[in-house]
């Protein structure tokens, strides 16, 4: 499929994407818009910047307005779970931006901000309800929602909800949906628990699955110092006054760490601001926005804060601690390298952490470079030898990039 005109779409959704500028379909949305606009159940697997939003968004935007219905107070016909805050609002604006001649209303209802606004939007009846399920819970228990009307049901990020310790909630959301419904059923990764999640809730789906643009390898350069813990935020300080960087995103594993490197980063004199689950929602919009102006500052992070962070631009990712699990290194690192662009990201491990880096190559099926030549002030991890390390350097060489230009929906 060379077009968007080519799946079906009709003249409405083709205006709204031409309107973002977007020409033509990823992989992901060419294999399953068709399907979901035949009323199949889906299973997709795919990762962040492959396009997901959209081949989810647009084909149930085409059959609500190819059916539409008076809006009944408290319900809705749509209903799209996702497991945070940011990527909840990301979804409800691709709604609205995709939607915008097609008539239909779009409210997101999540944790962090006054409820009030959210079910004052509900009292009047809306088309799709993009949630997280906290939040829907409260709403659903008050009465002030109501999803016995849900036609269409899709569950993005499932892996993360997984991750995250919403599996109770959504069955407990799923058991008060219709029978018959049409489901869509998105996850990055797929372990068992997500296999087992997707069987109970979809009926004879039809399974899609689609890599990013490039894999991670293609577009995003990936290397790791190995540095002393005691040593880790001198490091970061090194590597980002020796480096050329635009944006960067830095991770950390807990909330309290992403506070206390950013305070660090401060008193070190380098702009840089932190985005985790304990912040306000005034406080990450300010975050947010500060991160997307001209002169950005350092966005400090916790994998469950940036899941949803939709920032084309960003240059590298550091991850100052290693995640505990491997997919979620996946899942940091596509912050970067994203609409065919290149990347970098860096990893600083400390001896602990080498098990970890390894299940990490292990996933990735290939070893992440070595970098031997510290910057300035770096203390190296005693515990490697140059010369093992030299070894593994001339070994692995360097990941080699791949830049390219366009823009394509989400």
């Amino acid at each position: 499929m060379s077009s968007f005109a080519d799946l079906g779409l009709s003249t409405p959704l083709l205006r709204s994407l031409a309107a973002e500028g977007y020409a033509a379909p990823t992989p992901i949305q060419a294999k399953a818009i068709p399907h979901v606009l035949a009323g199949r159940d889906l299973f997709g697997c795919a990762q962040t910047g492959t396009g997901k939003t959209a081949a989810f968004a647009l084909p149930l935007i085409e059959r609500m307005q190819a059916t539409t219905r008076p809006r009944a107070p408290r319900r809705c016909r749509a209903l799209v779970l996702a497991p945070t805050r940011e990527l909840a609002g990301q979804i409800h604006a691709s709604f609205r931006a995709y939607g915008r001649h097609a008539g239909l209303s779009c409210v997101a209802v999540y944790g962090g901000v006054s409820q009030r606004p959210q079910a004052d939007a509900l009292m009047r009846g809306v088309d799709v309800l993009v949630a997280t399920p906290g939040r829907l819970l409260d709403l659903v228990n008050q009465r002030l929602a109501d999803l016995r009307s849900v036609e269409f049901l899709v569950l993005d990020e499932a892996d993360r909800m997984l991750d995250m310790g919403f599996i109770h909630d959504v069955r407990r959301i799923v058991a008060m949906l219709p029978r018959e419904r049409q489901t869509l059923f998105f996850s990055a990764t797929l372990p068992a628990e997500v296999r087992q999640l997707a069987d109970s809730m979809l009926r004879d789906p039809l399974e899609v699955k689609a890599a990013p643009q490039a894999t991670p390898a293609e577009t995003v350069a990936q290397s790791v110092f190995h540095v002393a813990k005691s040593g880790k935020r001198a490091a970061l300080v090194s590597l980002l006054r020796a480096e050329p960087m635009g944006r960067v995103i830095v991770f950390t594993r807990t909330k309290h760490g992403a506070d206390k490197l950013q305070r660090d980063l401060a008193k070190a004199g380098i702009d840089a601001a932190a985005i985790h689950g304990n912040k306000s929602q005034n406080q990450r919009d300010r975050a947010m926005a500060a991160f997307k102006a001209p002169r950005p500052p350092v966005l400090v992070a916790t994998d469950i804060a940036a899941r949803g962070i939709d920032v084309d631009d960003v240059s590298h990712v550091v991850n100052f601690e290693l995640p505990h699990e491997p997919e979620t290194y996946i899942h940091r690192i596509g912050r970067t390298g994203r609409a065919g662009r290149s990347g970098e990201a860096v990893s600083l491990c400390d001896p602990e952490e080498r098990p970890r880096l390894r299940a990490i190559e292990r996933l990735l099926r290939q070893p992440i470079t070595p970098r031997n030549a510290p910057p300035a002030g770096m203390e190296p991890d005693a515990e490697t030898p140059a010369d093992d390390a030299g070894d593994r350097d001339r070994e692995r060489g360097r990941a080699g990039r791949r830049g390219g230009r366009g823009r394509r929906p989400r």
